[in-house]
């Protein structure tokens, strides 16, 4: 996973050419991202700013006509997995890594649109586990390449939708679209601002370094899974705590009557984890309004601030930090950093860290000794640069 750039498409075909005996019609990328701001709002219908990061999963892939897939990872022990298309069913495998592309090609023909088949090789240089959207990445790679090669002429959202039913129903993790969306749709040197509700989207610029500012990733190498029923449990406890206030979804309960909605919320015996998990997305939807308020202003300074809010949230109330996640924005802070918090999923993953461009140095070695003072693993530290979204490559 060492490969980025202009190298990975070369690479991808060779490893193609090398397994199935001829050259790809084609190869495309889809990148991972990071969220700035607005965690687990995006399955209460709500707001989510992400950027694309430059570590992207690349997909070489031809046509087959036969009704066969057959797919292969370099990160993967494997081998090639062959299946029959006409036999994909939702949880019918192992759940590994096979499981995002077949879903998709899954996806595209519950949807209707005529797949014959596929052979797949992928590379990728998003770390897996790190809360960076690695699925959603290999979702989208392979749901962009089969619409260019049968000419589906999907749009970037219809396949960030596709993309997302695979990994809900065939794969069954409950996520939300934001993932798909920010590796589909994101833009190279802006940040995502989308409503989830309607998935209108705004491309709001985020150059950082023409400020003076360094968006870090650190990679705590503490893996998660999704697919372990946390996630559904809080997704669970929102939709319940929408039921009882009366509302479609979370998002249409406005910030300034937050108070009045705890209280109802207490005073009809719900269960005190549904309390907290309202105010988390209630409050994380106020922010993600509160960040784009700054950004337009050119305050950008000013977010750390809302960063370290919002990591006290999902640490207190929605409860999916971990010990190194809050070691990462204790350790940074202190070491000079603007704001940090975790992002993605949790239990586990990353943190992402607001630092002026001349402090990189020292908040990373700052970070760096925290956890070696902490027996943890050493973690992976990277700088996020706004990227571009899904496309072809060659």
């Amino acid at each position: 996973m060492s490969e980025t750039g202009s190298e990975a498409p070369i690479a991808t075909v060779e490893g193609f050419t090398e397994l199935y005996g001829a050259a790809p019609e084609g190869v495309w990328a889809a990148p991972g991202r990071v969220n700035l701001i607005g965690e687990y709002t995006d399955f209460n219908e709500g707001f989510v700013m992400p950027l694309a990061l430059p570590h992207t999963t690349v997909a070489a892939v031809s046509r087959r006509s036969d009704g066969v897939l057959r797919l292969h990872s370099a990160d993967a022990p494997q081998g090639v997995i062959q299946l029959e298309i006409a036999s994909l069913t939702p949880r019918s495998g192992d759940g590994g890594w096979a499981a995002y592309p077949a879903g998709v090609v899954w996806a595209l023909r519950e949807a209707g649109h005529e797949v014959g088949g596929a052979d797949i090789h992928v590379t990728s240089t998003v770390p897996t586990g790190a809360g960076l959207s690695s699925s959603a990445a290999l979702e989208v790679a392979t749901a962009t390449a089969l619409s260019d090669l049968y000419g589906l002429g999907l749009a970037p959202a219809d396949a960030a939708l596709l993309a997302q039913r695979a990994e809900n129903e065939f794969v069954g993790v409950p996520c939300g679209v934001m993932d798909q969306m920010a590796s589909a749709c994101c833009a190279e040197g802006h940040a995502l601002y989308l409503d989830t509700r309607d998935l209108t989207q705004r491309q709001v610029p985020f150059d950082l370094a023409a400020q003076g500012l360094r968006l870090l990733v650190v990679d705590t190498r503490v893996k998660h899974a999704l697919g372990d029923g946390a996630y559904a449990e809080r997704r669970d406890g929102c939709e319940a705590g929408a039921r009882t206030l009366g509302v479609r979804a979370l998002r249409d309960v406005p910030f300034a009557e937050l108070p009045d909605a705890l209280a109802r919320l207490q005073a009809a015996g719900v269960a005190e984890n549904v309390v907290r998990y309202v105010r988390h997305v209630v409050s994380d939807d106020a922010r993600v309004e509160r960040v784009i308020t700054l950004l337009e202003a050119g305050e950008t300074r000013a977010t750390g601030r809302i960063l370290l809010e919002g990591h006290a949230s999902l640490r207190d109330d929605l409860r999916v930090s971990c010990d190194e996640l809050d070691l990462t924005v204790e350790a940074s802070v202190a070491a000079g950093a603007l704001g940090a918090r975790m992002t993605g999923g949790g239990f586990g993953g990353s943190a992402i860290v607001l630092v002026e461009s001349g402090d990189v140095e020292r908040v990373t070695k700052g970070v760096e000794a925290a956890f070696a003072e902490a027996a943890y693993a050493a973690p992976r530290v990277f700088e996020a640069t706004p990227s571009r979204g899904a496309h072809r490559v060659a």
